[in-house]
């Protein structure tokens, strides 16, 4: 008798839990920028993106390759859209996608395409599955605007790589001495990216690790001025090609040394700057 009290009430106990417990939703609606495209079988590909509430995630989007398919023209490389997506087994499948921004000077010009598939790369590089992170997500989608209009492309780029920096956790310390931690003065400089920052001159020429080089006053405050201020503020700012050089030299090292390599977008952008 006692053992069918207490069997039954184990079975009541067990429902209680299960209907209790929050059901999977088989379906999910979310926005979200392409990253990367990976062909997949006959008519399929395998879509990286990045999306405001889930991080990076991937997905296959069926028949999107065959001629007819209504959701080719909304996934391609750095559009922004608004997906259905349907919960896989073993991966999930985007069923609808709507364009929300297209990003169409990227697609029409060469050098402006360079720089956008650059900077989806680097938010490829620097974020892990599945990690939500909207202020990347809403930083990658203003640089691709940025991108679409801007009048000096290196700029603009210089300063979507700093943010983006900051924001992965590696700000670079530009306003004192990485190795004494005193505020430095108005004067040239020296730049290590295994330090994270700048390094005084008297430090600087005695520092026991290598890889520390010069970086002149001029971009120096250039840096500041983008680490403290919003974009906009950065419109009437006119460089020189050799402030140009020093702030991508700066900025390279600092992420090939984050990123243990130097990435191939990096070296195309370069490449299309050369024969434009």
């Amino acid at each position: 008798m006692r053992r069918r009290v207490f069997e039954k009430h184990s079975a009541f106990l067990c429902a209680g839990i299960i209907s209790l417990m929050p059901s999977r939703e088989r379906t999910f609606r979310t926005e979200a920028i392409v990253l990367r495209r990976k062909d997949f079988g006959e008519a399929d590909r395998i879509l990286t993106l990045f999306t405001p509430e889930l991080g990076k995630i991937r997905a296959l989007a069926k028949g999107i390759r065959k001629p007819a398919s209504r959701k080719a023209g909304h996934l391609e490389l750095y559009t922004r859209s608004k997906l259905l997506v349907a919960k896989g087994r073993d991966m999930d499948i985007v069923t609808q996608a709507e364009t929300v921004e297209p990003y169409r000077p990227l697609r029409e010009d060469l050098l402006r395409s360079s720089y956008g598939s650059y900077c989806v790369d680097l938010i490829d590089k620097f974020t892990p599955d599945d990690y939500e992170n909207l202020p990347l997500y809403d930083l990658l989608a203003r640089a691709l605007e940025w991108l679409c209009e801007s009048t000096d492309l290196q700029l603009t780029t210089r300063y979507y790589e700093l943010q983006l920096l900051g924001m992965s956790g590696y700000q670079l310390e530009l306003f004192r001495c990485v190795v004494k931690g005193e505020e430095i003065v108005a004067e040239d400089q020296f730049f290590n990216p295994a330090e994270g920052g700048v390094i005084c001159p008297r430090c600087g020429e005695n520092h026991p690790q290598g890889g520390a080089f010069p970086i002149s006053l001029n971009a120096l405050k250039v840096l500041r001025f983008m680490q403290n201020n919003s974009y906009e503020s950065l419109r009437e700012l006119k460089l020189s090609v050799t402030v140009h050089q020093e702030l991508e030299r700066v900025m390279q090292r600092a992420i090939n040394f984050h990123l243990e390599r130097q990435l191939k977008s990096a070296e195309f952008v370069r490449l299309v700057r050369r024969i434009g």
